[in-house]
């Protein structure tokens, strides 16, 4: 069976950006023989929250390449000199581009890895490849196609960026199976089976409820929509220039170098730059929406701040919230036609991929190139890129430092693969 230098896990951005990293390293007469194994059919990058008007809250410049290697033929500035609309671009003045657009650009990037990338497979198991005196040099890794056919690899690295999964709140999740009670994940798919829907509930307080609630409002049919949440108010994200330096990649240094206990306080003073945080523009429109409202005398929409959902219940009208209303302490009973979880994404799903190989890799602790920490006899580099916001930052699960993670990471791959060789020369001699 063939051995492969790397096997990646997901084929998002991270992914992306790290097949991009190894390409120039192969360019550059350091060859890695890497595939990548995707779990959609098509290279889709959040497909249910393409909304129109929708924009990046990041610069373009913070791209799958240009922080790591400005030169890069894919940096998004050479991607709308390739499609012919940088100048058109550059009339826009502005370092945000739509979210369809950047969608675009990151299509564009992967598919020119498509004889890399085995799509339409589902890895579900990983297993360690041990010899006969104990140690681990290779690992089996497991995938199942969409009919239900197994397919096994070998590697001799891996890297997992399976992005998060999304956070269903206690209370919802023995509606998990009703299709009225969807993830912001899957709003468009979602939100387009239920035209019907007149009174749907958005719960949450960050970009992607506003957006969420900001199409809602502008849909044919006038839905009345609740934004529900437990903040005071919605507060827009900080982007202000001294605080944007936690997302430089040299702050990355910085949060690892801390203690458990500094990481913590950095991640809790800079929490709302990155969660709960829509950007002001969004949340000025949205504060239009609910003055005019006013205006008119109409109140089609509700603001309920301060409530908590307490419990959901499935009834053949709808969708029952209790809400608890956290400012009087009393409580009622509402019924919705929807209901839409804004609530987030957790970022654990790498860890029950990893279980079989707990026994070489204890707690899945990283070092600071991403690597997990593993016993002596475990050979097999197995790098984590999302998953270390704990360690590394609030970034991590960002755009931010995504070309110069995969600059590190390809770095020691193609060192690895470079040692590899050798010793399999010195053996043939």
């Amino acid at each position: 069976m063939h051995i492969h230098d790397l096997i990646g896990i997901g084929f998002g951005p991270s992914n992306i950006a790290l097949a991009i990293a190894l390409d120039e390293k192969r360019q550059a007469g350091a060859p890695v023989d890497a595939l990548f194994i995707e779990k959609q059919p098509v290279f889709a990058w959040h497909p249910n929250m393409m909304l129109d008007g929708s924009h990046m809250q990041i610069s373009f410049l913070k791209d799958l390449a240009t922080l790591r290697n400005p030169a890069s033929r894919f940096t998004f500035l050479n991607y709308l000199h390739e499609k012919r609309r940088l100048q058109d671009f550059i009339n826009l003045k502005t370092f945000f581009p739509s979210r369809h657009e950047f969608n675009d650009y990151l299509g564009w990037a992967a598919s020119c890895f498509d004889d890399l990338c085995a799509y339409a497979e589902e890895v579900f198991e990983l297993l360690p490849v041990a010899e006969d005196n104990g140690e681990v040099r290779l690992l089996r890794v497991r995938s199942r196609l969409r009919d239900g056919h197994v397919r096994e690899r070998l590697t001799r690295n891996l890297v997992v960026s399976v992005g998060g999964l999304p956070n269903v709140p206690e209370q919802f999740r023995a509606l998990r199976d009703d299709p009225r009670v969807f993830h912001s994940s899957g709003y468009l798919d979602a939100i387009g089976r239920h035209p019907e829907a007149r009174r749907i509930a958005v719960i949450g307080a960050g970009q992607s409820a506003a957006e969420i609630f900001r199409d809602l409002n502008g849909r044919p049919g006038a839905p009345r929509v609740d934004l529900v949440m437990r903040a005071r108010s919605i507060k827009p994200s900080d982007d202000s220039p001294f605080v944007n330096e936690i997302f430089n990649a040299d702050f990355t240094d910085y949060v690892y170098s801390r203690s458990p206990g500094e990481r913590a306080a950095l991640l809790d003073e800079f929490w709302h730059t990155n969660y709960a945080a829509p950007d002001l523009e969004l949340v000025q429109s949205l504060f239009d929406v609910f003055y005019q409202q006013k205006v008119r005398g109409d109140a089609r929409h509700r603001f309920l701040r301060r409530h908590e959902v307490r419990a959901a219940r499935a009834t053949a009208d709808g969708i029952e919230l209790a809400l608890h209303d956290l400012n009087t302490g009393s409580e009622r009973s509402e019924r919705y036609d929807a209901v839409v979880l804004a609530t987030g994404y957790r970022r654990d799903s790498h860890a029950e991929l990893l279980a079989p190989l707990a026994p070489w890799l204890g707690t899945l602790d990283v070092d600071r190139h991403y690597r997990l920490r593993s016993r002596p006899d475990f050979h097999p580099a197995v790098f984590l890129q999302g998953a270390c916001e704990d360690s590394h930052g609030l970034s991590d699960t960002l755009l931010s430092i995504t070309a110069m993670r995969s600059g590190e990471i390809s770095g020691l791959l193609a060192r690895a693969a470079q040692r590899h060789d050798e010793a399999l020369q010195l053996a043939r001699a």
